[in-house]
């Protein structure tokens, strides 16, 4: 399996909001973000579901500047539904 297919399977949490929220930005942003924000990405990918909706709900702010700024980059790459 390919690394960007891992990542992509790793983005799928089971938890709707994250899906769609990791997705799209995997789908949409992620080729195109440095290595330091697809490895911060990843790395955002290490958390726990619930931290992790805390940190793209912005009701938790993360130690790591580094995650902080891929997730307001996530924030920034949702496409409203029509």
């Amino acid at each position: 399996m390919a690394e960007a297919d891992r990542i992509r399977w790793r983005c799928r949490r089971g938890m709707r909001e994250l899906d769609e929220l990791l997705l799209n930005f995997f789908e949409r942003e992620y080729h195109r973000s440095t290595d330091s924000e697809q490895l911060a990405f990843v790395r955002l990918l290490e958390y726990s579901d619930q931290a992790m909706l805390e940190i793209l709900m912005q009701r938790m702010v993360p130690t790591e500047p580094d995650i902080a700024h891929v997730a307001a980059k996530i924030r920034r790459a949702i496409v409203p539904s029509a």
